[in-house]
């Protein structure tokens, strides 16, 4: 290819006179400019690209072999709850249902038949006395004022019976010193006719008679005082037999008084009724039951526990109740040493008298606090505690979750405490592991 600027030289050479006739043509050379030679990957750009792309994917499966080798199956991590491994205060409890009742609910019955007229209806208030019913028992009312007359008949002879011992002791008494003086003065009279004998005024014959007379005297007076001295003996005893049949007719009309005041049947603790078990006006027989009274101030809550956890219950332990919207605090009462269908039978008791808005057989929540540790290392309780028996967990690293031996202590309703394998921050699954079939390894995609 010729020289662009030789050839126009040539031409100015050979020609001079039209140089002179023409004017020059303008030089180029301002518009021309070197072309570089372009570097291999500019010129193949689309080929680096490709070329980089190949090799980033050939980067990321090698890190994604070397990091999932071993990894089995893959699982969804949304599939799939993830908590931490936490230090803090850790607090053992137990939750389960309860069913609130009345340690105090008497039951009120019939003392004897007859008309029943409530006084009360179910769910009023009542208080300790408070006649909620009253029976109308012709029968006893009559039985009560013949046995009433009987007591007053008896009264009547009781104090007839003081009487006559003061008349009787007052006779003898009198007789006991008339037989005192008639004694003197047979003595007399004998000592009279002794001496007229000694004189020869009397005969032997006549002072005889007068010492028979004091003879007669002597046995008269001692008969007297004897009656006279006996007599108190007899008139207590008498007054005394008296007095019994008279207290026990007494004690039968203090009971038959008794019998018609539990016609007006009271209640005996105050609370609210319960249940009404006959209607108004109806006719009931002896011992048939009228009306359930609830002592609100003595309620319970009974709750069913496993046995397992029963071991750990005892008394006095603190406890919450929810229900209705409210919570109360109580501690535990009671538990008993019987199982039945393997559950233990507790009862909680209220400390303080804050029982607003409970109800008999109200359905609550009840929590029941065992222990507390301080500083613990726990982590949120889910599901993964009834796989393999608490001793294995699957500790999550990125995108892989590894089997991993875990010692586990003491389970509460939130947490569970763990005593050995982990470390403060771990992160494991929580949920049900059964989709892991056991894999050492599980791969968590997105």
């Amino acid at each position: 290819m010729s020289d662009p600027l030789a050839m126009h030289a040539g031409l100015m050479n050979t020609d001079n006179t039209l140089d002179d006739q023409q004017p020059a043509l303008r030089d180029t050379q301002s518009q021309d400019r070197v072309l570089e030679r372009r570097p291999f990957w500019v010129r193949n750009r689309r080929l680096a690209v490709i070329l980089l792309v190949l090799g980033t994917g050939l980067v990321a499966l090698l890190w994604w072999v070397v990091s999932f080798k071993g990894a089995t199956s893959s699982v969804a991590r949304s599939q799939v709850t993830i908590s931490a491994v936490t230090r803090g205060t850790f607090i053992r409890d137990v939750v389960a249902d309860g069913q609130i009742i009345a340690a105090v609910s008497p039951t009120l019955y019939a003392s004897s038949a007859g008309t029943v007229t409530l006084e009360v209806h179910a769910g009023d208030t009542v208080q300790k006395g408070q006649v909620v019913a009253v029976i109308d028992s012709p029968d006893l009312n009559a039985k009560l004022a013949q046995e009433e007359a009987t007591l007053q008949s008896l009264r009547i002879d009781w104090e007839r019976a003081h009487l006559d011992a003061d008349r009787k002791l007052t006779q003898l008494r009198d007789a006991y010193r008339q037989a005192e003086i008639d004694q003197k003065t047979g003595q007399r009279e004998l000592d009279r006719s002794r001496k007229a004998y000694d004189l020869g005024s009397y005969s032997e014959l006549q002072m005889l008679r007068s010492q028979d007379a004091l003879e007669k005297a002597r046995f008269a007076y001692e008969q007297a005082r004897s009656s006279y001295e006996s007599q108190p003996k007899q008139n207590r005893f008498d007054i005394e037999s008296r007095k019994a049949v008279l207290d026990r007719q007494q004690f039968l009309v203090a009971e038959l008084r008794h019998q018609v005041d539990t016609l007006q049947v009271r209640s005996p603790v105050p609370g609210q009724v319960g249940q009404v078990q006959i209607g108004d006006k109806a006719n009931v027989a002896k011992d048939t039951p009228l009306v359930t009274v609830v002592d609100l101030s003595a309620l319970e809550v009974e709750i069913k526990v496993p046995e397992g956890l029963a071991r750990d219950l005892g008394r006095g332990m603190a406890a919450e109740i929810d229900g209705s919207g409210r919570r109360w605090k109580a501690v535990v009462g009671a538990v008993s040493p019987q199982v039945v269908n393997g559950e233990v039978t507790a009862r909680l008791r209220f400390p303080t008298d804050d029982r607003e808005g409970l109800r008999q057989s109200q359905r609550v929540s009840v929590r029941i606090f065992i222990d507390k540790r301080d500083n613990a290392l726990m982590v949120e309780r889910g599901p993964f505690l009834d796989q393999d028996g608490g001793a294995f967990v699957y500790v999550v690293h990125g995108d892989i979750a590894q089997r991993h031996p875990v010692s586990l202590g003491a389970a509460g309703v939130q947490n569970v405490e763990i005593r050995g394998g982990l470390t403060e921050g771990d992160q494991i699954v929580i949920s049900g592991t059964a989709a892991f079939h056991g894999a050492q390894r599980i791969i968590l995609s997105h």
